[in-house]
């Protein structure tokens, strides 16, 4: 009988700690409005502050907007495809990605123009990505919003 108690009593307390497990993971990953909250933010901080600082500041992966698992970036809004900023990823600052497709072949950085050109100049992206956090090809969906000549966005890991 005691030997039942031990095992049920470890078995519950595994099961607690998966669920555990289960809750951080859940509170590390943004949330849509979360996602859409920090581009805003971040189109604020743009407008107060000037491209150089905000960029710098988009740039720091220990900034004010990296939170979670969510970072903002930033492109060109001219279709020259050329990367502002990126909280997750400094190698791709500078270099021009409009050819950057996801695993399914979808233009990513196209598409992005084409919502922060379109007549309302934001919404939602979807597209496969790498998460920065599990090192896994993930479903990705991106909020992009135009700020001026530049967009801005923000992706959740779905």
């Amino acid at each position: 009988m005691r030997r039942i108690f031990i095992k049920s009593l470890l078995a519950l307390v595994g099961f607690s700690m998966l669920a555990l497990s289960q809750l951080s993971a859940a509170a590390d990953k943004g949330s849509a409005d979360e996602a859409i909250a920090l581009v805003k933010r971040a189109a604020a901080y743009l407008k107060e502050n000037g491209k150089d600082k905000a960029y710098a500041e988009f740039n720091n992966p220990t900034g004010q907007f990296v939170v979670k698992d969510l970072y903002v970036f930033v492109y060109n809004t001219n279709g020259d495809g050329i990367n502002r900023a990126h909280g997750a990823n400094a190698k791709m600052v500078g270099k021009n990605l409009l050819e950057l497709k996801d695993a399914d072949g979808m233009p990513i950085v196209k598409s992005f123009l084409d919502v922060a050109n379109s007549k309302t100049g934001h919404g939602w992206v979807d597209y496969k990505w790498p998460n920065p956090t599990t090192k896994q090809m993930e479903p990705k969906s991106t909020y992009i919003e135009r700020v001026g000549d530049v967009l801005i966005g923000c992706g959740i890991y779905k």
